[in-house]
Formats: structure tokens, sequence, C-alpha cells
């Protein structure tokens, strides 16, 4: 590929992202960091996890988000008696013109491109597990039969960290599926000023669709042609590596509160979310500060507290910070 090739598919790339940011942005206020680490989930072929207190617009971001994507949108409002089969679809019994019975399967919610799970840890295990096997292996099994999901596929989940009553905690290897844990914060004065603004008037601003299914993967496979170096992929390595407790890249804070850290779908995360920070810098190469700018989301959900940890109420935000500070780039 050429130097004139190579920079156009840069420039279409940036031009692509920026104008769906710019759509959201014309209805979310003050959240533009979600908004690209969102963005950066999708072109990852990941799924975002947001958390945030009722009330900060996580639901309508989503919403917003899928208004400017010319894709199949669903929501799924998780609650404690949501049933795998009302995510996936079941078996039901058909009578055809001639009387005769047969079973066909009715497609659930999952069978869209853009999938909204509302307050996700309000659901049991058991109905978590279905939604599990569609993030991981873009396919749903009913009975003996698996169907494929359409693509682009993913996940935005929401969960709410303060009220804890009638909560189930996802489990490892769910939250390891998720590409970034966004934290969504308290907007700002003049953010809010913004948000009344736009909302206590007879019109607010509504997203055009602006991208299609098939840009998406186009903009995909742009990502993981951007080369990285050796060191800066090792500086990846070393990173992750710090969040174990048992190895000897372990940081100081990771031996003392750390159960278990980062797997390597934590550092597949850091190199492809590098990678689309670098096309974003209009680069076509990797460096440190690329990594970084992505650890803090990629990782935090990734780093579980041993028992000293969660009683002294550790945040894994500070553990990660820590090894940041102290973790060297080449």
């Amino acid at each position: 590929m050429s130097t004139t090739q190579i920079d156009e598919r840069i420039e279409r790339f940036q031009n692509q992202f920026n104008v769906v940011k710019d759509e959201v942005s014309k209805v979310i206020v003050g959240a533009g960091e979600i908004i690209d680490g969102i963005l950066m989930g999708v072109l990852a072929r990941g799924h975002v996890l947001l958390e945030g207190v009722p009330g900060l617009g996580k639901t309508k971001l989503v919403q917003t988000l899928s208004g400017a994507l010319h894709l199949k949108f669903s929501r799924i409002q998780f609650t404690p008696d949501l049933m795998p089969a009302d995510i996936t679809g079941t078996n039901v019994i058909q009578e055809d013109g001639h009387g005769e019975r047969h079973l066909e399967f009715q497609p659930g919610p999952i069978f869209a491109n853009i999938i909204l799970a509302d307050e996700i840890n309000r659901a049991t295990p058991k109905t978590q597990s279905a939604l599990l096997e569609a993030m991981q292996e873009k396919t749903v099994t009913v009975g003996k039969e698996s169907y494929r999901l359409n693509l682009p596929f993913f996940v935005l989940a929401t969960q709410n960290p303060l009220e804890m009553e009638g909560t189930y905690p996802l489990p490892e290897a769910q939250l390891d599926r998720f590409f970034m844990k966004l934290n969504v914060d308290y907007p700002t004065v003049s953010s809010m000023h913004t948000i009344l603004d736009r909302t206590t008037k007879v019109r607010e601003p509504e997203p055009q669709q602006v991208l299609t299914g098939a840009e998406i993967l186009a903009m995909r496979e742009t990502v993981v042609a951007i080369p990285i170096a050796r060191p800066i992929q090792e500086y990846a390595v070393r990173l992750v590596l710090a969040t174990h407790p048992g190895h000897e890249e372990a940081h100081t804070l990771t031996r003392q509160y750390v159960r278990y850290g980062a797997s390597p779908r934590g550092a597949q995360a850091l190199v492809i979310g590098a990678k689309i920070r670098a096309l974003l810098d209009n680069r076509v190469h990797v460096s440190t500060g690329d990594v970084r700018a992505v650890a803090m989301p990629v990782l935090r959900h990734r780093v579980l507290l041993n028992f000293e940890g969660e009683a002294e109420r550790v945040e894994t935000d500070s553990i990660v910070e820590a090894i940041l500070r102290d973790t060297k780039g080449p």
C-alpha cells in the first residue's frame, strides 16, 4: 500500500470517528472521553461496561450512539426474574396450513447489532451466562442448535455502583470480556447548564445516522493493520504482568492487595486501544503514551482484589495508577 493510500485511509478513519462523535455530542454533554471510549470499544470488536450513579445519562448515551449508527438496536432491561430465553429467544410450536405442528425458533432481543444491557448486574448468573456466550462466541445456542449473530455485534452494559441490594456481581470471566470499563462522573456546572438548555425546551436535539455497519467493519480492518514496535508491545506486556501478584514483575501494591491480575485478553485490549489512539493522533505507529492513555479503562476491571484489599477498600484505579507511575517505558 502506497503512502498516499495510507494517508487517505487514516484520514477517512479520523473523519468517520469524529462525525459519529459529533452526532452523539449533539445530545450528550460533557462526556467526550466516555464517547471516545465507547467508540474505541466498537472499533476494537469489544464490549464496554459503563458504571455510574443513576441519572447521569448512561442509557441515553447508548441510545444516542445507536441513533448515529445505521445498525439494529435492542435494549434489554436486566432484572432478577429475567430468564435466558428472554434474551436469546426460544423454540415455539407453530401450526401450518395443513394443521401440522412444528418447532420454530423465535429470535430474542440479542439478535441485533447494538445491545444495551441496562443494569446488567441485576440478572442472575444463569441469565448472565447466556449473554456471555453471545459476547465471546458471537453465537446463541438454543437446544441443540447454534445461531450466528449478525456483525458488527457489541454489548454496551450499564451498572449502578451504589445500590447493591438485589444485584449479582459480574463473574470474572464476564468482566474480562469487556474491552473497557468506563466510569461516568457527575457533570460540571457548565455542563449542567447546557443539559438544561437542551432538555427543557420544546424540541430536544436528535442524532442523524452517519455510519453504516460496513463502514465500521472497514474501520476495524484499518485498526488491526497498524503496526506496533516490539519494545512498545513489551511495555504493554509488562503493565499486564505487573498486575499479577505471583509474577516477578508484580508491583508492590499488587503483591499486597491483588488476588489475580489481567489476562492476556487485557494485553490484547491495551494494544488494540493504543492503535486506535495512534490513528486518531494521525500516526501509523504506536507510542508508549498511547498504551498509557488506554491502560486505566482497560485494566481497572481486570484487577481482582484479595481479602485484604476488599477489607481496606482499596480502589483498583489506585493500583493501576501506581503501576503506570512505576513501570518505565522504552
